[in-house]
């Protein structure tokens, strides 16, 4: 059996965690991760989609609160959304906009709305984009650099970062795996969790 894009990076994950010991530093309650506005492929905001629509058939209640959240950070955010705000799509220089390049900035600091503030984990773990589950493990940069976690590593020489790297053909599987998706769905570019996760009409 083939398996699928979300099954190679947990496999790999799972490897570089175990390489990393007590390196890796990353827990439920650390959130850091969680807070300013990145871009996703629109077949994470696919997965998001379908783990919210299984959560209110499981936990309405907990659901109704991602909805809530959603609602608010989207009043935060669609002002200040660079792209088409209709279909959610980020322009392709979004990199550019006050949202993504101010530090301190609403985008630099706004929580995802997919974050429980209480419990400080994922309302929508087993369905978080790829983006979220790579975060912290040494993985190579489109420069070559070895990047991580600023939490974590923080003691490790260099040798021992580069033994615990993440798989570095996860990239490339990441985008044959979004052009697969686009081309079998329609959809192009890329969106945000909170516009992946909204309500029809809002």
């Amino acid at each position: 059996m083939t398996l699928g894009l979300v099954q190679i990076v947990d496999a790999a994950l799972i490897s570089a965690a175990e390489c990393s010991g007590a390196h890796l530093v990353c827990r439920p309650g650390c959130t850091q991760c969680c807070h300013g506005v990145f871009p996703i492929a629109q077949q994470d905001a696919a997965r998001l989609r379908e783990g919210l629509r299984v959560l209110e058939q499981q936990d309405p209640q907990r659901a109704a609160r991602v909805h809530i959240r959603v609602a608010d950070s989207l009043t935060r955010i669609a002002p200040l959304f660079p792209g088409n705000t209709t279909t959610g799509t980020l322009s392709e220089d979004y990199e550019d906009s006050p949202l993504f390049a101010d530090e301190g900035s609403v985008g630099d600091s706004e929580p995802c709305p997919v974050l429980d503030p209480v419990t400080g984990t994922c309302d929508l773990y087993e369905a978080r984009p790829i983006v979220c589950r790579t975060f912290g493990p040494p993985m190579r940069t489109a420069e070559g650099d070895l990047a991580t976690c600023e939490l974590c590593y923080i003691t490790a020489t260099t040798e021992e970062i580069a033994a615990c790297e993440l798989d570095p053909s996860i990239p490339a599987q990441e985008a044959a795996s979004n052009d697969a998706f686009n081309a079998a769905h329609g959809t192009h570019g890329e969106t945000i969790v909170v516009f992946a996760l909204r309500s029809p009409g809002s």
